[in-house]
């Protein structure tokens, strides 16, 4: 079962940039493309930006334009660029594939990002 760990979270203020990272026990890229997700308390789980294995991006519409996912297949690491960073932004964010069965993969911790106004 491949693990993640998630890291880079922060306190930051309105218009901040964060750096986030999700290092994999392994090819995490194998299962699917991976992304990058954010939940707050009582809310479903967002999928936010996702990479395929070939650098193929998508985002979501509330933050197209200021995150930017990358990924490393050499290194099983995904990253997440968060720019113009908002107080909706305030999360805790994980990443995982798009699609796993419960062998395959396991959620990690997940990082906590606080945005201030």
């Amino acid at each position: 079962q491949v693990q993640v760990v998630e890291s880079g979270g922060g306190l930051v203020q309105a218009g901040g940039s964060l750096r986030l990272s999700c290092v994999a026990s392994g090819s995490i890229f194998s299962i699917s493309a991976v992304g990058w997700y954010r939940q707050v308390p009582g809310k479903k789980r967002e999928l936010v930006a996702a990479i395929t294995s070939g650098g193929e991006t998508t985002y979501s519409d509330s933050v197209k334009g200021r995150f930017t996912i990358s990924g490393d297949n050499a290194k099983n690491t995904v990253y997440l660029q968060m720019n113009s960073l908002k107080p909706e932004d305030t999360a805790v964010y994980y990443c995982a594939p798009r699609r796993f069965t419960t062998t395959q993969f396991g959620w990690g911790q997940g990082t906590q990002v606080t945005v201030s106004s």
